[in-house]
């Protein structure tokens, strides 16, 4: 028996903002899944508001979503697309800017 879909799959799947490169969120370097995010918001017609705001929305709806089925690698990988994302549409980082290394390992 097939496993009924769940809302937030077909959420993800067939979403009004944005329609996503298949594997996404699953790809190994944060930064291609924000490039991926990025192309997607840029090209959609469907969507409700700027590119940037689309694309954070869909990637902070995976990670909520996903919730403890994430292994700590993913969760972590995700949480640097988002910064990856805010450097592709030059928009400040969130938090504390980390405080520039000393070492002359740079």
């Amino acid at each position: 028996m097939d496993k009924p879909e769940r809302w937030s799959q077909k959420v993800t799947d067939s979403s009004d903002a944005l329609e996503l490169e298949s594997g996404v969120f699953t790809l190994d370097d944060p930064r291609d899944i924000a490039r991926s995010l990025k192309r997607s918001a840029e090209q959609s017609k469907r969507r409700k508001s700027d590119p940037y705001r689309s694309a954070m929305s869909m990637l902070t709806f995976y990670i909520n979503r996903a919730g403890k089925q994430l292994s700590a690698e993913q969760k972590e990988r995700l949480e640097a697309a988002k910064d990856e994302l805010r450097v592709l549409f030059g928009k400040p980082r969130k938090g504390p800017v980390p405080a520039p290394r000393t070492d002359s390992r740079q």
